[in-house]
């Protein structure tokens, strides 16, 4: 395993709280990234197309803060308990399957492991304590 970062969810203000991060702990952002950027994000509303997809946040000690904008209209929430997983950056598939299942075992599968749009092997999952992963 090479680390384990946090992941936030925002309804429609990550952007505003990722700056107000910035503005805290410094850092850059690595990777910044709107749905409207993704594959069919054309043929989403014009609203959600401005939101934020992903938001990497690097610290100068290398830490980095991770986060997106949940849609309300693909029917999600955001509240106390699903607002934050731990993102496990692991070495290989292997490792990725092996955290997976393990983590996954006697919980929740939110996303099966697969190979995804942006290039990673991934899954995100939540365990039997209600502790949210992405792996």
């Amino acid at each position: 395993m090479l680390n384990i970062n946090a992941y936030l969810h925002f309804m429609g203000k990550t952007e505003e709280a990722m700056n107000f991060y910035k503005s805290i702990l410094g850092g850059e952002f690595t990777i910044f990234g709107r749905f409207r950027d993704v594959p069919g994000g054309e043929n989403m509303n014009p609203e959600d197309q401005k939101k934020v997809m992903h938001i990497s946040l690097t610290t100068k000690n290398g830490t980095v803060i991770m986060a997106t904008d949940s849609l309300e209209s693909m029917g999600q929430q955001v509240n106390f308990g699903n607002n934050v997983h731990l993102c496990i950056q692991a070495e290989s598939e292997t490792e990725v399957d092996k955290l997976f299942a393990a983590l996954s075992a006697g919980g929740k599968v939110e996303m099966p492991v697969n190979k995804t749009f942006w290039g990673a092997y991934f899954g995100m999952c939540q365990d039997k304590y209600g502790v949210q992963w992405m792996i």
